[in-house]
C-alpha cells in the first residue's frame, strides 16, 4: 500500500489531501439533496390537493393539505443536522457534531408518534359520531394524491437514508409514509360511506393507526438504539474481518463501534508479532486503519490498538484473555 495514509483517526479535515472528497461532506450533500427534492415532492402534492380543494370547497380536505405542509417541516431539523455534521470537531466537541442528527431523528420519531395518536383519535371520533361525506370524488382524489405523493417521497428518503447510513433520514421517510397512509385512510373511509358501509370508515382508520404504531416502534428502535450506541453485530463482524486480512495482523481480540450521526466510530484491538518495533507497530496500525477506511465507506474514525501476540495467548484460545465484562483493562 502506498503511504498517503487516509488514517481517518487523525482528523476528517485531512481527508481531502489525497484527492478524495471528505466523505462527510459527500454524504451530507447527498442527504441535503434528498431533503430538498422531497420538499419539492411534498410541495407538488400539497398544491394538487389544494387545487382539488378549490374545486370542491371541502374544509376537511383543506385540513389534510395543511397537515401535509406542516409535516414537510420535519425535514427542517434534519437539514440543520446535516449542516451541523459538516462542522469540524472542536476541542470541546471532540467527536464532531454528528449527534445532532440523532436528536433530529428523535424529534421525527415523536412527530410520527403524534400522527399515530391523531389518526387513532380521528377514527374513534368517526366511530362515535358518524358523519356524511359530501363530495366523495374530491375526498378520494385528494387522498389518492396525498398517498401517492407521500409514498414516493418516503421511498426516495428511505433509499438515500440507507445509502448514507442515516437513521434520521430513514425515519423521516417512514414519517412521509405515515402521512400517505393517513391520506389513504381518508380515501377508504369516504368510499365506504359512499358505498353505504359507514362503519368500515373508522375500522380502516384504526387498522391504519395500528400500522403507524408499528412504524413508530421500528423507527424508535433504530433511532434510540443509535443514540444508546447500539450497532448491528454484522457491522462489527465486517470490521473484524477486514482487519484480520491486513498483513501482519495475528488476531483481533476485541472491537466496538458506535454511530455518531451517519458516521461509524470504531475501536479495534489486535495482536501482532511481539518482535515488531514501536515504529513497525505504528505502521501496522496505520495500514489497518487505511484498509478499514477503504473497505467500509461509512467509517468516520478507527482507533487501532496493537498488542504483542504472546501477551494475549492464554492457552490455545487467543480471545479468552479479553472477554472481561468491561472493556479491556488496558484500553485508553
Amino acid at each position: 500500500m502506498h503511504h498517503h495514509h487516509h488514517h481517518h483517526a487523525e482528523n476528517e479535515k485531512h481527508a481531502h489531501t489525497h484527492g478524495a472528497v471528505d466523505p462527510t461532506i459527500a454524504t451530507t450533500s447527498r442527504g441535503i439533496w434528498a431533503i430538498k427534492w422531497s420538499f419539492v415532492g411534498l410541495g407538488i402534492t400539497a398544491v394538487l390537493q389544494a387545487a382539488v380543494f378549490a374545486l370542491s370547497g371541502s374544509v376537511a380536505l383543506l385540513a389534510d393539505t395543511i397537515h401535509n405542509i406542516g409535516d414537510a417541516m420535519t425535514a427542517v431539523p434534519l437539514w440543520i443536522a446535516f449542516l451541523f455534521a459538516r462542522r469540524v470537531a472542536t476541542r470541546r466537541f471532540g467527536y464532531g457534531f454528528g449527534r445532532v442528527e440523532d436528536l433530529a431523528g428523535a424529534v421525527i420519531v415523536l412527530v410520527i408518534l403524534s400522527s399515530a395518536i391523531v389518526a387513532a383519535y380521528q377514527s374513534v371520533d368517526r366511530l362515535l359520531n358518524p358523519q356524511d361525506v359530501e363530495l366523495v370524488w374530491a375526498v378520494a382524489a385528494a387522498g389518492a394524491i396525498g398517498f401517492i405523493g407521500n409514498e414516493a417521497v418516503a421511498l426516495f428518503r428511505i433509499r438515500v437514508g440507507r445509502e448514507i447510513n442515516s437513521a434520521a433520514l430513514v425515519a423521516d421517510g417512514y414519517h412521509a409514509r405515515t402521512d400517505g397512509l393517513a391520506s389513504l385512510a381518508v380515501v377508504a373511509g369516504a368510499i365506504a360511506i359512499w358505498a353505504g358501509f359507514p362503519i368500515a370508515d373508522p375500522i380502516v382508520g384504526l387498522g391504519i393507526s395500528a400500522l403507524i404504531a408499528k412504524i413508530v416502534y421500528d423507527s424508535a428502535k433504530t433511532v434510540f438504539g443509535r443514540m444508546l450506541d447500539g450497532v448491528d453485530p454484522e457491522v462489527l463482524d465486517n470490521l473484524e474481518h477486514e482487519a484480520l486480512h491486513v498483513q501482519g495482523v495475528r488476531d483481533v481480540t476485541s472491537s466496538r463501534a458506535r454511530w455518531i450521526g451517519h458516521r461509524l466510530h470504531a475501536e479495534v484491538h489486535l495482536t501482532a508479532s511481539k518482535d515488531l518495533s514501536l515504529k513497525e507497530a505504528h505502521e501496522l496500525a496505520k495500514r489497518v486503519s487505511h484498509e478499514l477506511a477503504h473497505a467500509i465507506p461509512f467509517l468516520g474514525e478507527a482507533l487501532i490498538h496493537v498488542e504483542p501476540a504472546d501477551h494475549s495467548d492464554a492457552g490455545n484460545n487467543p480471545t479468552s484473555a479479553h472477554k472481561h465484562d468491561g472493556p479491556p483493562l488496558h484500553s485508553h
